[in-house]
């Protein structure tokens, strides 16, 4: 008996969790994957005690997003263009 409560519980608290996020009245997708994807480049989860740590992070994750977006022009210049080579 007490294992199905457990297993209520968690069902409940799973359907509620999916229920805030994809409620109309939260906050909508592309709002929340912006916000991820402006603190996954600023580097908001390195350790601000250890500038080293914390610029590198952000020096780095800046440079891979320029990089991805150099790559994705090229791919589309190259593929309007008929060649990729």
């Amino acid at each position: 008996m007490a294992e199905r409560r457990d297993n209520e519980t968690e069902s409940r608290r799973i359907l509620e969790r999916v229920r805030q996020e994809t409620s109309p009245g939260g906050a909508s997708f592309i709002t929340r994957t912006a916000k991820d994807a402006r603190d996954r480049v600023t580097a908001a989860d390195a350790d601000r005690a250890d500038p080293i740590e914390y610029w590198g992070t952000r020096i780095g994750r800046t440079l891979g997003f320029v990089i991805a977006i150099g790559l994705l022009v090229w791919l589309v210049y190259a593929a309007t263009r008929g060649s990729l080579f």
